[in-house]
């Protein structure tokens, strides 16, 4: 579970990178570049797309692996507790993030399975114009994002996966080792919420911008 976790998060860092070019005054033409870049990643060694189909699956690899993980966790955690109506629960780790993991899991599982359907398959197309199947990746975002309900329903997942990062990128770590001292953890808690601010105010910077029109 801590490795995959990690991949997903340097994967939401190098995600959020590429949303910031959304920020750029060219009309959406270096956005739509990096777009077509990655699925021509590593050609013409390799065929065009592969490479991006590589990623994917990994990555949808590391999703599968890490809800699994959690389930099982889940699972060996209520067993231990023993099922009694009056018992006790001492709990190891008492934060807010901590105790709804699985439901902000959940949470992120479902808005993902949307975003892919908005902005890879287009089969939701929030905001896009009568007759129009088909846009550019740039215009895609800015169709999606110029509907307030779909700028709050992303602004809600990323709440999820930010408090998903704010313990479980410390529970990574400490899964590996690396909480060896009081200084140590302390300086694994505050990079883990560093981060998860990082990505939520990185996250929401292009969509808001977009609601606001600043960009157009």
């Amino acid at each position: 579970m801590a490795i995959t976790g990690l991949i997903l998060v340097a994967f939401l860092l190098a995600h959020m990178f590429g949303n910031f070019k959304m920020l750029l005054p060219d009309d959406g033409l270096e956005f739509n570049d990096y777009s077509h870049w990655l699925r021509t990643l590593g050609y013409p060694a390799l065929p065009h797309g592969l490479f991006l189909w590589i990623f994917r699956i990994v990555l949808l690899a590391a999703v599968i692996l890490h809800l699994v993980s959690a389930f099982r966790l889940r699972s060996r955690n209520s067993a231990n507790v023993g099922g009694q109506r009056y018992n006790t629960v001492r709990r190891m780790e008492s934060s807010y993030a901590a105790r709804t993991m699985i439901w902000g899991g959940i949470i992120i599982v479902l808005f993902v399975i949307m975003h892919i359907l908005q902005y890879t398959a287009q089969v939701l197309r929030f905001g896009y114009d009568e007759g129009v199947t088909n846009l550019a990746p740039y215009d895609r975002v800015l169709a999606g994002f110029g509907e307030w309900w779909v700028v709050l329903a992303y602004a809600v997942a990323m709440v999820a996966v930010c408090l998903h990062i704010s313990h479980g990128f410390y529970s990574a770590f400490a899964t590996l080792g690396a909480n060896t001292s009081k200084g140590a953890r302390r300086l694994l808690r505050g990079l883990a919420q560093f981060i998860a601010v990082l990505l939520f105010v990185g996250f929401m910077i292009p969509p808001v911008l977009i609601l606001i029109g600043v960009i157009p």
